[in-house]
């Protein structure tokens, strides 16, 4: 345990240097996926280097009056108050990387927490009680409701975010519950594809009856219907071609007539790395097109050579758009 208490303070402060690479992250990724006890290691050193932070800029505070005393004296400044400043640096720094990692490249400490998550490009299948079977898609985060309240048995879960595929095929008396943006949707026996990003909540009935409700307001889906809830409201339920919604099952990514703005974004949640429109012109572009999600990497030539983009690649993936020179 002192080895794995040590590697976390050495995970720590690597994060909170000024010179943390794509390979950094990625190696940082796999450390803590090594096991929850890897991760709540490094959450302890993490909550360790927090509290020092208060102190340290206490430390500081003190020594820049100390300096400023010194100074009218044209004395040197004493090396612990540079000390006092990097420990103060240095933990307010680990503190903002682990919380919100630069452009995503690395999981936010919030998701370590979770019972289910999955990483940048990863799709996973889990299994749950009654009949139940979840499929993740990538950067998704689930928590199972352990003692929800429910009229019937049946599985009870939390969508934080991401995208997943429900297949409730179990006991007729079995009701699968997700929560998700401050709406519930639920059902005994059907197939349905919940998304919920940015805040909104996309609900697509692939097979079966589905029950939407958020607040006072409800609707029930058929197949092929689909619904979308969230600060905006609750959305009108409407007929949807089913095949582009879960084609990331067959690992393809089908876009038809959506702005590149959106594409670049979608394609972000897959790709390691990050692609970064840099010109507002060109993210209005319509794309019309189908990618294999295990081939990303085409994406930005395609939109150099199809719209006539420039394109500048930079260490860790990172992938500029922006309009040609005329």
């Amino acid at each position: 345990m002192k080895t794995l208490q040590r590697e976390a303070q050495a995970w720590v402060v690597r994060l909170g240097s000024q010179q943390v690479t794509e390979a950094d992250g990625q190696a940082f990724r796999h450390w803590c996926a090594r096991s929850r006890d890897h991760a709540q290691a490094f959450v302890q050193a993490r909550q360790v280097w927090q509290a020092m932070a208060p102190a340290a800029q206490r430390m500081q505070q003190q020594q820049q009056q100390q300096q400023a005393r010194e100074a009218t004296r044209r004395l040197p400044v004493p090396m612990r108050g540079r000390r006092a400043f990097l420990g103060g640096a240095v933990a307010a720094s680990v503190t903002y990387l682990a919380v919100s990692p630069p452009l995503a490249l690395w999981p936010s400490v919030v998701e370590w927490g979770d019972d289910y998550h999955t990483a940048t490009g990863e799709q996973r299948e889990v299994a749950m009680g009654d009949g139940v079977v979840l499929q993740m898609n990538t950067q998704t985060r689930i928590n199972l409701r352990h003692g929800a309240a429910q009229e019937r048995a049946g599985e009870a879960i939390e969508l934080v975010s991401g995208e997943a595929e429900v297949l409730a095929d179990g006991l007729a008396s079995a009701r699968v519950t997700v929560a998700a943006g401050g709406g519930v949707v639920s059902a005994t026996r059907a197939r349905f594809n919940i998304r919920h990003l940015d805040g909104e909540v996309c609900v697509t009935c692939l097979a079966g009856q589905v029950n939407v409700a958020q607040g006072t307001q409800h609707a029930q889906l058929d197949e092929g219907r689909q619904l979308r809830y969230g600060p905006a409201g609750f959305g009108v339920v409407t007929g949807v071609d089913t095949g582009p919604v879960i084609a990331w099952r067959r690992r393809q990514l089908v876009f038809d007539q959506v702005p590149l703005s959106q594409v670049v974004a979608e394609v972000n949640r897959y790709r390691r790395g990050r692609l970064i429109l840099t010109s507002e012109a060109l993210g209005r572009s319509r794309v019309q097109a189908s990618f294999s999600i295990d081939r990303l990497d085409d994406v930005a030539f395609l939109v150099r050579d199809v719209y006539g983009a420039e394109l500048t690649q930079l260490p860790g993936g990172i992938v500029l758009l922006g309009a040609a020179n005329a």
